[in-house]
């Protein structure tokens, strides 16, 4: 993936384009009722700007607020589209329902708790113009967030990008515009364990970074907590890199030449010397230790295996339990 931030670079390398695009802008939500009622009316006067026609794809994901009544009264406005999943799938599967309902040339994705700002997409729709396939917004700082968070973030990019093929930006979210090709591309995709920031990375394409500065949310709480941000720091390792696995056997290797020389040392000491050999403490600890390598070297296999079981079930990624209003009804003009 390319990240190119001047515009004249990028004319330079992809056709600028010149018309004004149909857009769907996509917004999965759970307990974000207050926040809608905020957040589409500024959407609604922002979008006939720079769009020949647009639509607003809502996903309610298991909402237990009156996101659901919110979504209801919206949808009786022309251009608003509601999806009503039948639980909590997650937000990568709230977000592929709202990609495959989409039907703009672009698609602008985006969380309703007003921490992305409405006005970014107007400069994205510029950097469209201008030849980028994709265009994320990428925070310009973490200052606001604890020492520990930086500090996996860190060190997750860091595991996660050690494939030469491709790189995930760091601090990039789901805040995007993708063109209809990058869009088709995503979908194409068959996994259901979507980590979406290693997908966008992925599928490649033109891309420019927005560099913006998150706004506080107005109403209500973040859903991700430290344990779900370690279930979703496993799943992206386990989508993208296969080094875990690599280091069990290397860790294997290792341990194994210890073992054999550690063992050819008493094994002359005794010929030599008459050494006898350390009896049941060294006989435990030493037992202890290898146990404990070979449970954490199963439970990394294990992970993988996990990931093969979901895979094979073939389930699909969300289910659709109602949908309201009307949108875009094609891709293209």
């Amino acid at each position: 993936m390319n990240d190119l931030t001047q515009p004249a670079a990028l004319s330079e390398r992809s056709p600028a384009r010149t018309r004004a695009p149909t857009l769907s802008c996509v917004i999965p939500c759970r307990n974000e009722g207050r926040n809608l009622d905020l957040l589409l009316p500024l959407l609604s006067e922002l979008l006939p700007s720079g769009t020949s026609a647009w639509e607003i794809v809502l996903v309610d994901d298991g909402s237990t607020d009156n996101t659901a009544a919110v979504m209801a009264d919206w949808a009786n406005v022309p251009g608003f589209r509601v999806l009503q999943l039948s639980r909590n799938f997650g937000k990568e599967a709230a977000l592929t329902a709202g990609l495959e309902a989409a039907a703009g040339e672009v698609v602008v994705m985006m969380d309703a708790d007003l921490q992305h700002p409405p006005a970014l997409i107007l400069r994205m729709l510029e950097l469209w113009r201008n030849g980028a396939d994709m265009v994320y917004a990428v925070r310009a700082n973490r200052d606001e967030e604890s020492l520990f968070k930086r500090l996996g973030a860190r060190v997750f990019y860091a595991l996660l990008n050690r494939s030469p093929r491709f790189d995930v930006p760091a601090d990039a979210g789901d805040f995007r515009l993708l063109d209809r090709a990058a869009v088709d591309a995503l979908l194409a995709l068959p996994e259901r364990n979507r980590f979406m920031k290693g997908l966008y990375a992925w599928i490649g394409f033109e891309a420019v970074a927005l560099p913006y500065v998150p706004k506080p949310r107005v109403h209500g709480h973040s859903h991700f907590s430290i344990a779900r941000l370690l279930h979703m720091t496993i799943d992206g390792l386990t989508a993208f890199t296969t080094w875990p696995l690599r280091l069990v056997s290397a860790a294997g290797i290792v341990m194994a030449l210890v073992g054999f020389v550690y063992g050819g040392y008493l094994t002359l000491a005794y010929l030599l010397y008459g050494n006898e050999v350390s009896g049941w403490t060294t006989i435990v600890v030493t037992l202890m230790f290898f146990l404990g390598v070979q449970m954490i070297s199963m439970g990394i296999m294990g992970e993988y295996v996990a990931r093969i079981f979901e895979e094979v079930k073939g389930r699909p990624l969300y289910v659709v339990k109602r949908e309201l209003g009307q949108g875009l009804t094609v891709h293209r003009p």
